[in-house]
């Protein structure tokens, strides 16, 4: 009896709904950070990102609560540039940045319609790691 350890296959098609789904969900966890993270400099999206902040994390950051959302930018930065870069990092990494999220929301009060909506997008962050790691970072092939 012969096994066959062989674990490659070919790569995904650009028709593969999951191959989509793996692309459509890696750009946006991917760019939308980026884009709130440049926001908490330049508050374009609100005029104050400050009052997101709950008490007890802006007392753990040095500084006031305008460092602490800089601070907070940049994390937002970085996890997009991972989810793109390494998804399978990115993606997880992303997840619980949104988990500590809807703590801070839940303790500022009054948010929990935001904190609702994070839940659904820490479901769809852990979609997009599963996917990392059932597709391969290469480019798909393209089918007749």
């Amino acid at each position: 009896m012969t096994v066959h350890t062989d674990r490659t296959r070919p790569a995904p098609s650009l028709t593969d709904p999951g191959y989509q789904a793996f692309w459509a969900l890696r750009l946006g966890f991917g760019v939308l950070p980026i884009l709130f993270g440049l926001d908490k400099f330049a508050n374009i999206l609100t005029d104050d990102w400050t009052r997101y902040l709950a008490e007890f994390f802006d007392k753990l950051v040095p500084g006031d609560a305008h460092t602490a959302m800089n601070l907070v930018g940049v994390v937002e930065i970085v996890a997009g540039i991972a989810v793109l870069v390494l998804p399978r990092l990115g993606a997880p990494l992303v997840a619980a940045w949104l988990g500590l999220i809807i703590v801070d929301l839940l303790l500022v009060g009054g948010y929990g319609d935001i904190a609702l909506r994070d839940f659904g997008l820490i479901a769809a962050a852990l979609v997009l790691t599963r996917l990392a790691w059932a597709y391969p970072n290469g480019l798909p092939t393209r089918q007749p």
